[in-house]
C-alpha cells in the first residue's frame, strides 16, 4: 500500500499542476480571442458609427434657419408659405435621419431631438411676432437675425455633444 502511495501522490501532484497550467493557458487563449473579436467588431462598427455622427451633424447644420434660407428661392412665397416650407424641411430632415439614433448615446439623441423641436418652435414664434403685412424677405431676415442673436442655440449644443462623443471613437 505504501508502495502504491509513492506513485499515486506524485502522479496527483503532476496532474494538479498540469490542470492548473492548462487552465491558465486556456483562459489566456479565451481572453485573447475575445479581445481579437472585439477589435474586429470595432473595425466594422466604428466606421458605421462615424457615418452616423456625420449624418447627424449634417442634419443639425441643415436645420439652422440660415442654411435653409440660403438654399431657397423664397421671393415668390408668402411668409406663411415660407414658414410651412421651413417646418416641413426640418421635419423631413429629422425623419430621414431617425435611424442614426442607434449610433449615439441617449443623451446626444435627446439633444438632437430637442434641437429639432426648438427649431420648429423658433420658426413658429418668429412667424407669430411678425407684424401684419410683413414681406417674406422681412420674415427671413428676422429669422436669421434672431437666430444669430440667440447665443448658444440647441443645434449648436447638440452639435457640441455629437463632436465630443465622436472624439471617443477617434
Amino acid at each position: 500500500m505504501l508502495e502504491l502511495l509513492k506513485y499515486i501522490v506524485p502522479a496527483l501532484i503532476v496532474l494538479a499542476a498540469t490542470w492548473l497550467v492548462l487552465g491558465k493557458l486556456l483562459k489566456e487563449e479565451r481572453q485573447r480571442r475575445e479581445y481579437e473579436l472585439r477589435r474586429q467588431d470595432r473595425n466594422i462598427t466604428n466606421p458605421l458609427r462615424l457615418r452616423g455622427y456625420e449624418r447627424l451633424a449634417l442634419l443639425l447644420e441643415r436645420i439652422t434657419p440660415e442654411h435653409m434660407l440660403m438654399s431657397l428661392d423664397f421671393t415668390a412665397m408668402t411668409p406663411q408659405d415660407l414658414q410651412r416650407h421651413l417646418l416641413q424641411t426640418v421635419r423631413l430632415e429629422a425623419d430621414h435621419n431617425l435611424s442614426q439614433q442607434i449610433y449615439v448615446s441617449d443623451r446626444t439623441w435627446q439633444a438632437v431631438l430637442l434641437a429639432k423641436e426648438e427649431t420648429l418652435n423658433f420658426i413658429n414664434a418668429i412667424a407669430m411676432q411678425m407684424p401684419e403685412g410683413s414681406t417674406t424677405l422681412q420674415y427671413a431676415q428676422t429669422l436669421i437675425t434672431a437666430y444669430n442673436q440667440n447665443g448658444e442655440t440647441p443645434t449648436h449644443h447638440a452639435l457640441q455633444l455629437l463632436k465630443q462623443e465622436a472624439q471617443t471613437i477617434l
